[in-house]
């Protein structure tokens, strides 16, 4: 490769975009209505002298990413806050100089290190079993956080990258521009290997996409204890017929075996009236636990009861993100190998890095979940690895919206094996999408259950003019 073509930061920016959500969300058994955007510019320079701003940005995740028992939500807020101090300085100060993957990948130790430096607010005391004063467990900011923190980073370095050498992120990802094969980041398995085999370098002209029927979410007019009445559809069948579709992914509790069968069984009665009535014939459904089933025996239960109440429904389920706890080290015993031979069973908040993907193989796993929130960098050589091991393969979001939804859209449309992709932003934050809809309306704004992605083409990531 021409060695010309690699860059180095030259300036690091960040600001914060804080919204409220429409409706709640719930996650893991929190009710989240706001959420606070990171956008990040950085400014890059080649070795031959060519200059290039790159935009990145994306939700501060911290209800999933940092989930805490002892700190509030704010003080997961400030945590991560700080991270992203830690974060931009490094990038400030670094020498290095390559291409955006190998930045990403020379850096992330010690973006992990300072994180894990971060102070935290001490937490608070409590009784043991006997009655006695339990000592505190001191927290430390998880990885998985760390990642979501580094990613508008990560994206902001992709896009200019892209923009430096007028291209699109997705052109940049072969031997003409990276000094190394997939070997060097993930191991002798992939020795030799172009990164560049494992993504497309046009986007899929549409994919489907998944609507979120989230655990507080009205299924029909009966559930509704006040309409909003600001013009989007506020009911399940409402939704289906505004958007036409066709994928549903539907949050579970995983803690109460009874509610979750009966939620899918009411979601699956109301989609099958709404879909007769559209004269479709075909809809599919994913399902989400966030991680709280205690193991795979109520996996297993909850399968069994679903298809025994509802046959047809159970058949249109596509998959089931991450049942259980996401310390696959500390949880060994909960492995997946029965209800993976029943639907294909997708590693998502364990997803950190090679190591516990192999692991999450090793549990039973046989699919993954990419996240434009874990970076760009990261989903690229995880999505290798998947296509490597033949992993059904699915692309999340965390409430993505606006240049970040554009991102992840990307993302699902250039790695090839995507089922369909997430996107909830339009239903819980519709405000932040606002602004990208007369530049990207077919992401933003769907009719016919499908996003068009053929118009993600643009320079860097697509979202934002060079």
């Amino acid at each position: 490769m021409d060695k010309s073509t690699d860059i180095r930061v030259d300036d690091v920016r960040f600001s914060y975009e804080d919204f409220r959500y429409r409706t709640p969300i719930k996650f893991g058994g929190t009710a989240l209505d706001r959420v606070t955007i990171l956008n990040v510019d950085v400014a890059v320079r080649t070795r031959a002298g060519k200059t290039a701003r790159g935009f990145g940005s994306m939700p501060l995740g911290n209800v999933w990413s940092f989930p805490s028992k002892t700190l509030t939500y704010d003080q997961t807020l400030a945590a991560m806050k700080a991270v992203v101090e830690r974060i931009a300085d490094i990038l400030r100060s670094s020498t290095e100089v390559g291409h955006p993957i190998d930045l990403t990948w020379n850096l992330e130790h010690q973006f992990l290190k300072a994180a894990s430096e971060i102070s935290l607010p001490p937490p608070h005391r409590g009784r043991g079993v006997g009655g006695e004063e339990a000592a505190p467990r001191a927290e430390t900011v998880p990885a998985l956080c760390t990642l979501v923190c580094a990613s508008p980073f990560d994206a902001a370095l992709h896009d200019a990258f892209g923009k430096v050498h007028g291209l699109n992120c997705y052109y940049t990802y072969g031997p003409d521009f990276m000094s190394h094969d997939v070997g060097h980041y993930l191991g002798k398995d992939f020795k030799g290997e172009s990164l560049d085999r494992y993504v497309s370098k046009t986007p899929k002209a549409q994919m489907p996409l998944y609507h979120l029927v989230g655990a507080l979410d009205p299924l029909e007019e009966k559930d509704l204890v006040k309409r909003i009445d600001d013009g989007l559809p506020e009911t399940l069948g409402e939704w289906i017929h505004a958007d036409g579709l066709t994928h549903l992914k539907i949050k579970l509790n995983g803690d109460n075996l009874d509610w979750d069968v009966q939620r899918v069984v009411s979601v699956d009665r109301v989609a099958t009236q709404v879909q007769q009535e559209r004269g479709i014939a075909k809809w599919y459904y994913s399902l989400d636990f966030n991680e709280k089933c205690p193991n795979v025996a109520y996996l297993l239960e909850f399968l069994r009861q679903v298809q025994s109440h509802r046959p047809d429904g159970f058949e249109r389920i596509q998959y089931i993100e991450q049942p259980t706890a996401r310390d696959l080290k500390a949880n060994r015993q909960n492995v997946m190998h029965e209800a993976s031979k029943i639907r294909p069973v997708v590693i998502d908040e364990s997803l950190i890095d090679l190591e516990s993907l192999l692991l999450a193989r090793e549990m039973g796993y046989t699919g993954a979940a990419l996240k434009a929130c874990k970076g760009q960098t990261q989903s690229l050589l995880m999505a290798v690895a998947a296509q490597k091991y033949g992993m059904f393969l699915c692309v999340q979001d965390l409430t993505c919206v606006g240049a970040s939804l554009i991102h992840s859209a990307g993302l699902a449309a250039q790695v090839p094996g995507v089922a369909a992709i997430e996107s909830n932003g339009r239903q819980y934050c519709p405000a932040a999408n606002e602004p990208w809809a007369k530049s990207h309306p077919g992401i933003m704004r769907i009719q016919t259950g499908t996003m068009a992605t053929e118009t993600l083409t643009g320079l860097g990531l697509g979202a934002t003019p060079a």
